[in-house]
């Protein structure tokens, strides 16, 4: 899915936009009804083990996993990431491992499993269960704020600077998954996740009454481009901050083909990427993230471009995370 051109905050004042938005006005009201009800009358389970929720208020793409992945290394190996498994038809629990399939269990979880534990569970609760009793001594949850069935002992929002809340109203007049008030009471921490290094700018408005750390974040690439013509190909939600990484390195990108968030990637859709770089005498390149939705076959023939999230405060994040850290337990013998 590719969020609409209307939940942008910049688009207020197009006719066709206003006469949308107040079309949706009404489901919005009730898909903010339902999940404040759901939240409020849900009794969170605990887990043995501490969690972390990185989650966002936003639908789609605002950095979670990138985010997720940076804490897990600050955590150590004792800590497990479980997440839903969006796009896969596994309900889980189950363990993941780098090499299963995308439409299994999704492709967050296969970046996550690079890094060492990672488990899938519709029902984050059994999720986090059966990670802490294969010996998790943390839970980093990518996703799932707005799912009260885990109790979450740290929970931070990812944010992407560029697109904020959009028009700040609730789905689907607009991009927030429920009011926003109601968010920014239950958040611990905001990361703003820049695409690339820039000065920090002022807090936006909707942050000004927010007393609790907001952290900043960069997106860097962790390889280098190739030094050739490239037809740029990305799923997300956000695609065109794949496309500005690459810009920003002075790739040579001959081509950038934006799909939905989660695409999965058919032979003819590669068949066309192919074409299209062989006219242009360029080669694919891709994220991670789409990568894992490749065959291996056609893994082999695309450049991958990891990046990483890192923390222009270290320190402030290491005090955030104190209280986790001092929970885990060590491993017995």
């Amino acid at each position: 899915m590719r969020p609409p051109e209307f939940w942008k905050a910049d688009v207020g004042g197009r006719d066709a936009a206003l006469a949308l938005r107040a079309l949706l006005t009404p489901l919005s009201w009730v898909y903010a009804s339902t999940v404040a009800h759901r939240l409020r009358t849900t009794s969170p389970r605990n887990a043995p083990v501490p969690v972390v929720c990185i989650g966002n208020f936003t639908v789609g793409g605002a950095g979670k996993t990138p985010i997720s992945r940076a804490i897990r290394a600050k955590l150590g190996a004792g800590a497990h990431t479980l997440s839903r498994g969006y796009g896969g038809r596994i309900e889980g629990p189950l363990r993941v491992t780098p090499d299963m399939d995308a439409r299994e269990v999704g492709d967050e979880p296969l970046l996550h499993a690079r890094d060492g534990a990672a488990w899938i569970s519709r029902d984050r609760h059994a999720g986090a269960m059966a990670a802490a009793q294969a010996g998790a001594r943390a839970i980093i949850m990518d996703d799932g704020f707005q799912n009260p069935a885990l109790s979450k002992d740290l929970s931070i929002i990812a944010v992407d600077p560029g697109f904020g809340i959009g028009n700040g109203q609730v789905f689907p007049s607009g991009p927030l998954r429920e009011r926003l008030a109601d968010g920014l009471a239950r958040a611990d921490a905001i990361v703003m996740l820049h695409a690339a290094p820039a000065d920090q700018p002022p807090p936006p408005d909707w942050l000004a009454h927010f007393a609790k750390p907001i952290l900043h974040a960069r997106l860097e690439p962790s390889g280098i481009a190739p030094e050739r013509n490239l037809v740029a190909f990305a799923g997300l939600a956000r695609p065109e901050k794949f496309f500005d990484t690459l810009a920003a390195m002075g790739a040579k990108v001959s081509e950038a083909v934006p799909f939905g968030d989660h695409h999965l990637y058919s032979e003819a859709d590669l068949g066309v990427l192919a074409q299209m770089a062989e006219e242009r005498d360029a080669m694919l390149i891709t994220t991670e993230k789409d990568a894992a939705r490749l065959s291996p076959e056609w893994r082999a023939r695309v450049a991958i471009l990891p990046v990483t999230a890192r923390f222009d405060d270290e320190a402030a994040l290491d005090a955030l995370l104190a209280p986790i850290r001092s929970r885990m337990i060590p491993p017995h013998g």
